[in-house]
């Protein structure tokens, strides 16, 4: 197994977290759009309106990335703090069951507490499996208080 690292992305890692977006839009049904993928993650760096993390495997000495995790900073009203939103973790095929998404996650929790953030919230496809084991696996717990509803618009 190859060691796995992580790291905060910034704009010049855009060619590299974009195609793993668009394989990650792609897992949920999306059709491909590399540049429309491009574009959007550019704009929310160029903004700071989210947080991406990157994690890659080091074969021979030369790492590669396998894998992502966005962050969408929020805040909790009832708590009066900031929160952050795990809107995207995806792990390259390559990557999978080597506990990439397990130092993406570790990475994220670190991060949120290092800005104060009392709490990251995510959501899954219910049929998404692999990735609940995951997060469970990491310290995450299913919430059995709140339903989550949404209004497409």
């Amino acid at each position: 197994m190859n060691p796995i690292s992580t790291r905060q992305a910034n704009i010049s890692d855009l060619d590299t977290i974009a195609p793993m977006f668009d394989a990650y839009r792609q897992f949920y049904g999306k059709a491909p759009d590399l540049m429309g993928a491009r574009e959007f993650l550019g704009e929310r760096m160029k903004l700071n309106e989210s947080v991406i993390f990157l994690a890659f495997q080091n074969e021979h000495e030369s790492p590669h990335a396998v894998g992502f995790t966005q962050l969408y900073p929020s805040f909790s009203s009832v708590s009066m703090a900031k929160i952050f939103v795990l809107n995207d973790l995806f792990v390259s095929p390559s990557g999978r069951g080597q506990g990439v998404g397990t130092a993406l996650l570790s990475a994220a929790a670190d991060y949120a507490k290092s800005v104060g953030a009392i709490r990251l919230n995510l959501n899954t496809d219910v049929q998404n499996k692999a990735a609940q084991s995951v997060y469970e696996a990491a310290g995450w717990v299913r919430d059995q208080q709140y339903f989550m509803y949404e209004l497409n618009l």
